[in-house]
């Protein structure tokens, strides 16, 4: 089983992974007190995939059944145990040289040209609104939730997330909002109904589009909610507030600079923009092969080192800054059981290779903010120093004040 066995004397320090090869033979891999994981390769070629390309590898191998878990085992012990290895996997020499091959080629892996980022977009987004109805909450928000209680629901969660981000933009009657990477309109809907502001969304998923232009006529709030099948590079107007969820991932490195001189061209001077990011607190990296080939092709999480020397760039002041540490694991571990628990329905829609693909999917990603380098930040942005309140207070008392609100308008979960 060479060269696997010898990077794997290098890659578990922590843990215990034994690995039945193609032939029955057993090979223990030991380290440190942790988890312990039994896994079976059938495939030979694996021997050698697994060494040049991980991640890739361990992905396609679960995929089509050629790595299997066994004696107790699950894929989530193998992918803790994976991620609580990962820095040792990073420093094998092979992995070393070849980590430093493939940032070259971030520009490519990460372009999200108009056009090639609605291709993009739709590979994931477009697989249809009944499958995401099977594991997301019912309001249909695919980002990170904000848990302020333990025991809090997904719905609740959800809610307090949309909360927060509101406190933060600081509405006023009459104002105008543009809504970024909209998703299933949850958020511009909110909005709308707790202040008295006009919202456009902004999308590239046609199914998006489609079911939030449906939501606001259904709530009675087509007058002053309208969705749009529209590049954000492509929205003209000036905006009194700007909010991008969970879509900033897609713009890519090479794109930020586009990204952030388009907001500061739709702002006036006291505007405001939030942005709602998945980062990471490691140095600048790339995406893995899996994630990027099967399910986020062009998705980049950036660091902060990243997005801040671009916005300094573009002269927009940070007028507050804020980290979801784990709400994200907690939201995809809710994502997970849900997923599993409408596993054959899953089948019904696709078959057996989408189902596993998407386990592997939602389950290292929980890994990665669990165990990994992932976070959440919400940056808030404006042209002027003095556009927020220059005290933080506002956001904790427009929290309360909006909780009060949600329940004369029914809208508390």
């Amino acid at each position: 089983m060479f060269p696997l066995s010898h990077m794997m004397k290098s890659f578990i320090r922590k843990g215990c992974l034994t690995v039945i090869d193609a032939d029955g033979k057993r090979h223990v891999f030991k380290g440190a007190p942790g988890p312990q994981v039994t896994m079976r390769l059938t495939d030979k070629r694996l021997y050698r995939t697994l060494v040049f390309n991980a991640e890739l590898a361990a992905g396609e191998a679960y995929m089509d059944g050629t790595m299997r878990f066994e004696e107790g085992s699950t894929l989530r012990d193998f992918l803790t145990l994976f991620s609580i290895n990962r820095l040792s996997l990073g420093s094998y020499p092979i992995q070393k040289v070849l980590r430093a091959i493939k940032m070259r080629f971030r520009k490519r892996q990460q372009s999200n040209r108009k056009g090639q980022a609605q291709q993009n977009v739709a590979h994931h987004y477009d697989l249809g609104n009944d499958f995401y109805r099977l594991f997301l909450d019912e309001n249909m928000l695919y980002s990170c939730a904000y848990f302020r209680e333990q025991g809090e629901t997904l719905e609740q969660a959800q809610r307090n997330k949309l909360r927060l981000l509101a406190s933060k933009l600081g509405l006023k009657p009459g104002m105008k909002v543009l809504d970024i990477g909209c998703g299933w309109g949850d958020l511009a809907l909110y909005l709308a109904t707790l202040e008295d502001v006009d919202v456009l969304g902004v999308t590239l998923s046609k199914e998006q589009q489609a079911l939030a232009t449906q939501r606001a006529e259904k709530a009675g709030l087509a007058d002053r909610v309208r969705f749009e099948l529209k590049d954000y590079r492509d929205v003209e107007g000036s905006f009194d507030r700007i909010v991008s969820v969970g879509m900033f991932e897609h713009v890519g490195v090479h794109h930020y600079d586009e990204f952030f001189k388009k907001l500061n061209a739709l702002m006036p001077d006291d505007g405001l923009a939030l942005l709602h990011s998945i980062g990471h607190m490691s140095p600048p990296g790339m995406a893995s092969a899996w994630l990027r080939k099967y399910i986020f092709p062009g998705a980049y999480s950036p660091a902060l080192s990243e997005v801040f020397e671009v916005v300094e760039r573009n002269s927009l002041w940070v007028t507050d800054l804020e980290f979801l540490r784990v709400h994200y694991a907690t939201t995809l571990a809710h994502w997970a059981d849900r997923f599993e628990t409408n596993r054959d329905k899953v089948i019904a829609l696709y078959d057996e290779r989408f189902a596993r693909m998407w386990e592997f999917y939602l389950i290292s990603a929980e890994m990665m903010f669990s165990t990994g380098s992932q976070l959440v930040f919400h940056m808030q942005l404006s042209r002027s120093r003095d556009a927020a309140p220059i005290v933080r207070d506002y956001i904790t008392d427009k929290q309360r004040d909006y909780i009060e609100r949600e329940k004369t308008l029914s809208l508390s979960v």
